[in-house]
């Protein structure tokens, strides 16, 4: 008899990076200003191989700082 592997497993898993395409469309912005914040520095990355992934906490920064303007 066996038993279920996948009762143990949780079924969505919060991801902490994203990549650049995904974090633009979080946040609202296009690909290429996203890509301007990184070049400016107002947006912080990380590098995996050639990738360019942005942390989940800088989104949710971001977003705060955009809901505190509006």
């Amino acid at each position: 008899m066996t038993t279920a592997v996948t009762d143990a497993v949780p079924t969505t898993v919060a991801r902490r990076l994203h990549c650049v395409e995904a974090a633009a469309e979080l946040v609202g912005v296009g690909r290429s200003t996203a890509y301007e914040e990184i070049r400016l520095g107002r947006l912080r990355t990380v590098r995996v191989g050639r990738r360019r992934l942005i942390p989940t906490e800088y989104i949710d920064l971001l977003k705060a700082e955009a809901a505190a303007a509006a």
